[in-house]
């Protein structure tokens, strides 16, 4: 019982929509109906500016990091990483938002980022990189998501985090199908360097 009431409050907290909070209390719009439409920090950053953007990566990382903290917090065997895979499900369907969210990509950082640092502050190098050279978001996203994986196959020997980091990265691939589309006819929008 215990367990499930973990994984129902990691659930909850994945499903905080923080692109939606902050453009309904901050600027007085739904963030929905502007941009992309997507409830995550990339739709925010382009509509709303970096502060906003800013707030709700932050908030869909932290409650990532928070979602994964839950079994050790209440001392529950649970692995803290099925507990932050709930997180992501949450982000991706929130039940606060009509079940209509986020990408998956900030708030699978934040699970990473609770069960290994190193690891999430290397998906950061690797995500502005390729951000950097390619100045696609989303192709960064997937990239940092390829890259997880090669790092937990050829550099850990921790299977969980091999499976998770797999399952997470078929999640974002899944969430950027559109984007992929884009990318290949070269119709997705780029980041403009200042």
């Amino acid at each position: 019982m215990t367990k499930l009431l973990i994984l129902a409050a990691a659930y909850l907290l994945g499903s905080i929509p923080f692109a939606l909070v902050v453009g309904k209390v901050g600027y007085g719009i739904d963030i929905r109906e502007h941009g992309s439409g997507n409830l995550g920090g990339t739709n925010t950053f382009r509509v709303l500016g970096v502060k906003a953007g800013m707030m709700v990566t932050i908030g869909d990382i932290l409650k990532g990091t928070l979602a994964a903290s839950l079994p050790v917090l209440f001392a529950v065997d649970m692995h803290p990483l099925l507990a932050g895979v709930f997180a992501v499900i949450g982000h991706m369907y929130p039940l606060f938002a009509g079940f209509r969210g986020g990408k998956a990509v900030a708030t699978s950082g934040g699970v990473i980022l609770f069960y290994s640092p190193f690891l999430f502050f290397t998906l950061i190098a690797v995500f502005f990189l390729t951000l950097y050279l390619s100045k696609y978001v989303s192709l960064s996203s997937m990239m940092a998501g390829v890259y997880a994986i090669i790092y937990t196959v050829f550099f850990t020997d921790d299977i969980p985090l091999t499976i998770v980091v797999a399952v997470l990265t078929a999640f974002i691939f899944y969430r950027h199908r559109a984007n992929i589309k884009r990318i290949i006819n070269k119709t997705e929008p780029k980041v403009k360097w200042l």
